[in-house]
């Protein structure tokens, strides 16, 4: 028997909560506050405001208190092909762009002008002093497929590995293309779908995009031209599968909006929406309440007794591995073992949950046998396959200390 998920959405006047879980288990964690502004994903039209040739980036008036900030390599090439496509679906496909594609070396202020108008999306959101990231490579997620504006490449992401469902996925994407200044990325979501699924979303994406640019053409700037959806739409966008056996609510307003958005994102699909009315909190009833909690604690208990504690710090986020209580019944090089495959996993599953962006360096218990080090890196590996954020294994010592990098786009649950 398969594993079991449940979408759970709580809401009241303050904040949106949504809690994805895997036989009772909390996978994944989200929080919009009614105040939050849904920036990352929009696409604005925005003027140039600064030109800095020294940093290769301009500052664009948004419409925020600070300007949003356009580095010259997110207009002269492609985006980086997991930031391209949201939540780290990766792309592939011969480029071939609407536009010719400008020198890469190209200096900005010969790309820019001062008050120049411009549209661009936010990748990032504002952090501390810095304003938010911005690209003029404009991307819009559906259910199955990514649109990639003004540029004209078809692909597969790369999480998708099967050989034979490549081949397929890409015939049928051949006859899908609509547009010679966009392009389509199929999603991992998009596995076992056909022509028809697929034919849906290209109509959602379109009908999206082209309301952009009809926007675009009439506003000034700076003007909001795309708005992304709210936290459920986005979840139960990016986080709905085959194994998913129930969407469940606490508000009715919600609970009308997502089945509107449900006919219109997988219609003829048949899901389980309920609405939640019960008197005691749906977290509560559901046992995830005191899971959430724990997001906020330093020590993080592993299945053998052994643990991990996260050190969150200006620069980096040190996690270390520790046996604890766990004492093995064999011998140390065992116990560690043991303990760092369970870190490994619990490890990959926290940076998920609390959405730790930047340096991570996580000091896993000493292994003397290369084997070990060898599979230990194998299952810290498949374990961060499960993060839609772009991460990214630097190294692993010989005294097992691992460095890694991860992507954020938004706030963490801590902040």
């Amino acid at each position: 028997m398969g594993t079991t998920r449940d979408i759970l959405i709580s809401t009241d006047s303050q904040e949106t909560r949504v809690a994805v879980t895997a036989d009772g288990r909390l996978e994944e964690y989200y929080v919009e506050r009614a105040s939050d502004t849904r920036m990352v994903g929009s696409v604005y039209k925005g003027r140039v405001t600064s030109i800095v040739p020294g940093i290769g980036a301009a500052f664009i008036d948004i419409g925020f208190e600070k300007n949003g900030f356009l580095y010259v390599a997110d207009i002269v090439e492609p985006k980086a092909e997991d930031e391209a496509i949201p939540e780290g679906e990766a792309t592939e496909g011969a480029a071939r762009p609407h536009v010719p594609p400008r020198d890469r070396h190209a200096r900005i202020d010969e790309i820019l002008k001062m008050h120049q108008e411009i549209l661009v999306q936010v990748v990032k959101e504002p952090f501390g002093t810095k304003g938010a990231r911005l690209t003029t490579h404009i991307s819009l997620p559906g259910r199955y497929m990514v649109l990639m504006g003004h540029d004209a490449r078809c692909g597969v992401s790369k999480r998708i590995v099967d050989v034979q469902e490549r081949s397929r996925l890409k015939a049928i994407l051949t006859k899908l293309k609509f547009s010679n200044e966009a392009g389509l990325i199929i999603r991992t979501a998009g596995v076992g779908k056909g022509e028809k699924e697929f034919g849906r979303d290209v109509r959602y994406l379109s009908k999206a995009y082209q309301d952009a640019k009809r926007r675009a053409a009439r506003v000034k700037p700076p003007a909001c031209v795309h708005q992304e959806h709210e936290v459920a739409q986005r979840v139960i966008r990016d986080s709905f599968t085959e194994d998913t056996r129930r969407i469940v609510v606490d508000s009715k307003l919600v609970f009308r909006s997502l089945r509107n958005f449900l006919q219109m994102l997988i219609p003829g699909v048949k899901v389980r929406l309920d609405l939640y009315t019960g008197t005691e909190p749906l977290f509560e009833k559901e046992r995830v309440e005191e899971q959430i909690a724990s997001l906020f604690d330093r020590t993080v208990r592993l299945p053998s007794g052994g643990s991990i504690v996260v050190e969150p710090t200006e620069s980096v986020v040190a996690i270390d591995v520790n046996t604890a209580k766990f004492t093995g019944r064999r011998n140390l090089e065992e116990t560690a073992f043991q303990v760092d495959k369970e870190a490994a996993v619990e490890v990959a599953r926290q940076l998920r949950l609390r959405d730790i962006g930047g340096i991570v360096i996580i000091d896993f218990i000493d292994l003397d046998v290369d084997a070990h080090r060898r599979e230990l890196v194998t299952v810290l590996e498949q374990a961060l396959t499960r993060d839609r954020a772009k991460t990214n294994l630097i190294s692993f010592s010989e005294i097992c200390v691992a460095e890694l990098t991860r992507q954020r786009m938004r706030r963490s649950v801590e902040t």
